[in-house]
């Protein structure tokens, strides 16, 4: 039977691995993460949400997994009894142009076969979220919450329970390849295995780079901070209210969450994080804030998006602006009591010309996969990402797989 490695306990990389337990029922499969516990980093540090699929390229990676990512996430869900909401949500236009940009994602919501999604005047803006205000909105019901957190403990279970075996506090130095296999190396020594996938988020350039892999694209980190309503404010919102994207700015915007536990967050921003794993305080690991700063591509990204610094600065200084944003679309959140929880941190691919890599990027070289890039919707994709993953491996290298969605 063969033999294959997953480096990266996050949720992509604890998919990967139960898929290929289903896959090639008897292999050994074994995961390596640096973390004493998964799902440490960017699973363990964001919203929740399970997107349905509203604005992605039809035809692309992105809108392919995406949906039919939630459909494996919900199923396996209800299998595991684990908490699964569709609370739905509202991306909501404010005026004239918003409108028009928000009809043009309608458009792509239907193409990418998202159910059940319509427009909406004011009135039934109000319908959905009653403390609402807008000018138009598009309202995807399916939309869902979940635990991500929750979820990758129990797909690292289903690898175990399947013979697996899961190596916490085991960072992975670099992965060479041979002729038929590939060699993990670790703090702990070097393994021998037919196929490695790299599911490092974080540090996947890094390591893509010290295996001999392509340099690019790059991981910018980018920092995005939520805030917790208090008790007063909370059930303010049913369930996700958001802004339409503006194509000034790269990043979407300030937006109301519902979670899974019932809290719901006003968030996040978005702003260059002074390090890559750094959740509280200052967060400044030096080597991390000089490797971003050194990288061509983000020199060029920076001076092309003072505008957007400019907007970010003001969330991350001004819990008050913050706030004052949610509340365009909430008014009722004027006076509201927020708190401030741990940060999450987005890996953001980059190429050296400035440009944000908007859709997944998956790199083969020799036995060795490589994700180097899986933003938002990636944790809702991950069991998507996982059959691409492993269905091509095994095509590409000849070997016998088990056929079958989950």
């Amino acid at each position: 039977m063969p033999s294959f490695a997953v480096v990266g306990a996050g949720i992509i990389g604890a998919a990967v691995a139960r898929e290929l337990t289903l896959r090639f029922p008897g292999a050994a499969v074994t995961v390596f993460e640096k973390e004493p516990q998964v799902a440490a980093h960017q699973t363990g540090h964001n919203s929740g949400v399970v997107h349905a699929g509203l604005y992605y390229e039809p035809g692309g990676l992105k809108a392919r997994l995406c949906r039919r990512g939630a459909t494996l996430l919900q199923r396996f869900c209800a299998d595991r009894e684990l908490p699964y909401e569709e609370c739905g949500k509202l991306v909501v236009a404010l005026d004239a142009a918003e409108e028009a940009r928000l009809e043009a994602i309608h458009e792509r919501a239907v193409a990418n076969g998202v159910p059940d999604v319509r427009m909406l005047g004011p009135e039934g803006i109000r319908e959905v979220e009653p403390r609402a205000v807008g000018r138009a909105a598009l309202h995807s019901p399916h939309t869902a919450i979940v635990d991500y957190a929750r979820v990758t403990r129990a797909l690292a279970d289903d690898v175990v329970a399947a013979g697996g075996t899961v190596h916490l506090g085991t960072p992975v130095r670099r992965i060479g390849g041979t002729a038929t296999g590939a060699i993990v190396h670790t703090d702990r020594g070097r393994h021998s295995f037919d196929l490695v996938v790299v599911c490092a988020g974080l540090q996947s350039d890094r390591l893509a780079r010290a295996s001999g892999g392509e340099e690019e694209p790059a991981i910018v980190p980018f920092l995005g901070q939520y805030f917790l309503l208090d008790p007063a404010h909370r059930d303010h919102v049913r369930g996700l209210v958001y802004p339409v994207p503006d194509p000034r700015y790269p990043f979407l915007g300030v937006h109301l969450t519902r979670r899974i536990d019932g809290e719901t967050t006003v968030g996040p921003n978005a702003f260059l994080s002074l390090s890559r794993e750094g959740y509280r305080g200052l967060g400044l690991a030096p080597k991390d804030a000089l490797e971003t700063v050194a990288h061509p591509g983000f020199r060029r990204f920076a001076a092309r998006n003072l505008p957007t610094a400019a907007r970010e600065i003001r969330t991350v200084l001004s819990r008050r602006w913050f706030l004052e944003e949610a509340q365009r679309y909430v008014p009722s959140l004027a006076g509201a009591g927020t708190t401030r929880v741990p940060r999450g941190i987005r890996a953001q691919a980059m190429t050296r010309d400035g440009a944000l890599v908007d859709d997944f990027v998956i790199q083969h070289r020799g036995r060795v996969t490589h994700v180097r890039n899986a933003p938002s919707p990636g944790a809702t994709s991950s069991l998507a990402i996982a059959e691409h993953i492993v269905a091509a491996a095994a095509r590409e290298h000849g070997l016998p797989i088990i056929p079958g969605g989950q």
